[in-house]
């Protein structure tokens, strides 16, 4: 491995999430990418580097907390901080894994894991003032598992998890942020919004390269889409944040069809 792809190697291993934020952080601002190596075969790294903590349970192990707690405000936060470490991850793996991709399919990628790794810092921000740290509380390894299912395949990738797993989180943010508005919780609004905002450039970069993926193999993207949705996930879950998935590239057609399935 040489140039940018041993860098995201790298990056990928740390399992300091500092080290790893750093790394990302320094990745998506490099403007003088070299990609040399990219003819190497890729080394599977297996799972990610990741802290000990948190310990990582079957979702439905996952205890829930009433958000009029400030612990349990503090383990939705470590929920979501949780999400955008794998995050991290995923956007690097992406960048790392699927070379035969065009070389903005890898800079757009590191763009992605430089925001993540922003927007974990700034969770983690929030869970110092709470009085909890990363680690504190008991998390699920959902996202990874996805990451590993589409490992041979970029447009299941692109498919499955940008415009499934992360597109949910612009349906039930705007929830959270009402609920965490009523209570007053000002600052982790704040968090939310910035998330919100930047994760719809992150739904259509990966909306981008499937479309990208169906063209390159001759599949048409709509019909691709949903048979990849049901045969992973079954019938998907609404209600659908309509606003924020046209702006992040889903059609009309699309979102008439997620709605006839999930009514």
């Amino acid at each position: 491995m040489t140039g940018i792809f041993e860098e995201i190697h790298n990056a990928l291993r740390n399992s300091d999430p500092e080290g790893k934020c750093d790394a990302a952080l320094a990745l998506g601002a490099n403007p003088n990418i070299s990609f040399e190596g990219r003819d190497l075969p890729v080394d599977d790294i297996g799972d990610p580097g990741r802290p000990a903590l948190p310990e990582l349970v079957e979702p439905a192990k996952v205890p829930r907390r009433r958000l009029g707690s400030e612990t349990g405000r503090a383990a939705l936060v470590h929920a979501i901080a949780h999400i955008e470490f794998n995050a991290i991850n995923l956007a690097l793996d992406a960048a790392y894994r699927f070379r035969e991709m065009p070389e903005q399919f890898t800079t757009d990628w590191l763009s992605v894991a430089s925001d993540e790794a922003r927007h974990f810092r700034m969770l983690q921000g929030r869970l110092a003032d709470l009085g909890y740290a990363y680690g504190d509380f008991p998390a699920h390894d959902g996202l990874w598992e996805m990451a590993k299912v589409t490992s041979a395949s970029c447009l299941e990738r692109m498919a499955l998890v940008p415009r499934v797993l992360e597109a949910r989180g612009l349906d039930v943010t705007p929830g959270m942020i009402q609920r965490l508005t009523f209570l007053g919780d000002t600052p982790t609004v704040e968090i939310l919004e910035v998330i919100l905002q930047e994760e719809v450039r992150h739904v259509a970069i990966g909306t981008h390269w499937f479309r990208f993926c169906c063209e390159r193999d001759s599949r048409d993207p709509l019909s691709t889409f949903l048979e990849l949705l049901r045969r992973h996930f079954g019938k998907p879950r609404g209600p659908f944040n309509v606003d924020a998935r046209l702006l992040a590239g889903f059609t009309p057609e699309e979102l008439q069809a997620l709605e006839d399935q999930a009514a």
